[in-house]
């Protein structure tokens, strides 16, 4: 039964099925009770035991991965506070419940079967031949034996089969279609009016009463979290200090790409081409008797200006030698012969001339220079990252390393948050401010962790030093600020007042254009959109609510920046026409892909619920080296 399941269900294709499964428990996650039980398995489903290395190494997986999309390195403590370490185990006991179910209904993949199959996979193959070199290769790269490799693939074979069998033949019900179809495809167009802040007056405030706001809303009255931090950093130019370029060497890599350093002539350059070299000489005679402008010949021949005019460009540019060689031996403005190109007989004129630039190594020495350190400085990189690290485990200060490495250090006697000193300027002049910021403030600050890297590869080493508690701002110093809250939050509550008054109106029967003088402002009217098409002029949350309003009624939503409010009217709404071939075969792709994630998560869950799931939590934190405090 097995094999014939499997014979649709080649490795890309499994590959592609066992992904929508693992979306399906990225969604649904694990709902079972965690408790503690045994040693040398983090889960268990039904008899099926999930080991500490299958997690280990699974974790490990997730965690490089996510790492390489966030461009630096996810430590397990941080993937932990992400969620990663349920994600993983979620899509463990996912796989570990239909395999579990295989073995109840006594389906198995023979050696015969798995061996062909990871001989024809095209991972493994050189011109079509299973490469033995590169299968070794890759045991070498995951770190498993063949036999280790061999059983972790019968089981993706073996899951990948039995879900293939689930969502085979399945098929999209019409009524969904037509459902789905109208949902996505309704039209509205929408009337609205932007109510002018200016529309309503706030009363001033007295004393008393910014008093009483101070008092009820004191918490965001505080000053900042400051904390005092040293700062070693390791950048691309700090090492190019300390790195000597010989002049030799500068004439080697000068003659090597002197090229790179030149400014080639370029040229504007038109053209007209022609259906006969025939057509082309009379157009050519009539150009140089003056008889026809270039313009005209170009509409005789049926040209626009985007086919007439190629731009400022090179030689290098076009692409036909013969074309190049006329276009770049004729004088500005002049006519050239017909030349019979390898594609097109045409003709040229240039109009605009560039003369190219030619550097000696007088002229670019310095940035040769600049740029054999910046080469050497970023081969260099690792080495002084390991040395310092190595003097940090030495138990050396930042700043002693500093001062031998000659490096730049700085201690910030106070820093917040986002980096602003107590007055409110950056404390480091450098684009990976948050980055440093951030460590300094994150929850396990107490020691110099690992290196943070730098936006242009280097790498940043932070100390905590102190930390100042926030204070209580009195009130004379932010009574401005009291008092601009104030205006703020009477403003809009004055304008949500009126919106709401507006809209009533509306609904009550009058014409949008009735609240042009309320509102201070102008009536404007949609194109027709979509649920998906957001215009500029209105927020997501206005279009949404304008396809729940039935036609012709209103309603008020918070306008785009956030200053006022938006009273709008569903002026028309416009059914979904007859859906296309290309829209049909589109939508019944996603409905597919929808449908068989629910299959998936019902089969999944009613397995787990089934055969019983037990997770042992101790186990899993030991597994990742995180201690539950």
């Amino acid at each position: 039964m097995l094999e014939a399941l499997r014979r649709g269900a080649q490795t890309r294709v499994a590959k592609l099925l066992f992904g929508l499964l693992v979306l399906s428990f990225g969604i649904w996650g694990v709902h079972d009770v965690f408790r503690g039980w045994g040693r040398g398995a983090v889960a268990k489903v039904g008899s099926t035991s999930i080991s500490d290395e299958e997690f280990r190494r699974a974790y490990q997986d997730e965690l490089d991965r996510v790492s390489r999309q966030a461009r630096q390195r996810i430590t397990a403590e941080q993937g932990r506070a992400f969620g990663l370490d349920r994600r993983v185990l979620s899509q463990l006991v996912g796989g570990a419940a239909i395999e579990a179910h295989a073995h109840e209904m006594g389906l198995a993949l023979s050696d015969k079967t798995l061996v062909e199959g990871v001989q024809s996979d095209p991972d493994f193959q050189i011109d079509g031949k299973f490469s033995r070199q590169n299968f070794d290769a890759l045991l070498r790269q995951i770190g498993l034996t063949e036999q280790g490799f061999l059983n972790l693939r019968r089981k993706d074979e073996l899951r990948a089969a039995i879900i293939k069998s689930f969502i085979t033949g399945q098929t999209v019900p019409k009524p969904l279609f037509d459902l789905m179809h109208a949902y996505n495809d309704e039209k509205r167009v929408i009337e609205w009016i932007k109510v002018d802040p200016e529309a309503v007056t706030v009363p001033e405030a007295s004393e008393d009463k910014l008093k009483e706001l101070y008092e009820k809303d004191k918490s965001k009255y505080m000053t900042p979290e400051y904390r005092k931090v040293q700062v070693l950093t390791l950048g691309v130019d700090d090492l190019k200090k300390q790195i000597t370029i010989s002049d030799e060497d500068v004439a080697k890599s000068y003659e090597a790409t002197k090229d790179t350093y030149n400014k080639p002539e370029e040229r504007r350059i038109q053209q007209i081409a022609f259906k006969d070299k025939a057509t082309a000489e009379a157009a050519l005679k009539d150009l140089r008797d003056g008889k026809k402008s270039f313009t005209d010949v170009a509409k005789e021949a049926g040209a626009k200006d985007t086919d007439v005019d190629l731009g400022l460009i090179t030689r290098k540019a076009l692409i036909d030698p013969k074309i190049a060689d006329v276009a770049f031996a004729l004088e500005k403005d002049k006519y050239s012969d017909v030349v019979e190109g390898r594609f097109a007989t045409v003709i040229l004129r240039v109009t605009q001339i560039e003369p190219g630039v030619t550097r000696t190594l007088a002229d670019v020495k310095d940035q040769v220079h600049d740029k054999l350190a910046t080469e050497k400085a970023k081969s260099d990189m690792q080495n002084k990252h390991d040395e310092i690290e190595d003097n940090r485990i030495a138990g050396k200060t930042l700043s002693e390393i500093a001062e031998t490495s000659k490096l730049a250090f700085k201690e910030i006697p106070a820093t917040d948050a986002m980096g602003l000193s107590p007055e409110g300027k950056p404390v480091l002049e450098t684009p990976d401010l948050r980055k440093i910021v951030t460590r300094a403030f994150a929850p396990d600050n107490s020691s110099d962790d690992t290196a943070i890297e730098l936006s242009d590869g280097g790498y940043a080493w932070v100390n905590v030093l102190s930390t100042e508690a926030p204070k209580q701002k009195p009130y004379d110093q932010v009574k401005d600020q009291v008092k601009e809250n104030y205006t703020s939050s009477e403003r809009h509550r004055l304008i949500d007042e009126l919106a709401k008054k507006l809209a009533d109106r509306v609904n009550a029967g009058e014409p949008m254009t009735a609240l042009e003088a309320e509102a201070k402002n102008k009536v404007e009217k949609t194109d027709p959109l979509t649920r998906k098409t957001i215009p500029q002029s209105l927020s997501e949350g206005i279009v949404v609510q304008a396809f729940a309003l039935p036609k012709g009624k209103a309603s008020h939503g918070d306008s785009p920046d956030h200053t006022t409010e938006i009273v709008y009217r569903v002026a028309d709404v416009i059914p979904a026409p007859e859906a296309s071939l290309t829209e049909t075969d589109q939508l019944t792709r996603e409905l597919n892909a929808e449908l068989a994630n629910q299959t998936l998560t019902e089969y999944t869950e009613a397995l787990k619920k089934r055969l019983g799931t037990s997770v042992n939590a101790a186990e899993m934190n030991a597994v990742i080296g995180v201690n539950e405090e």
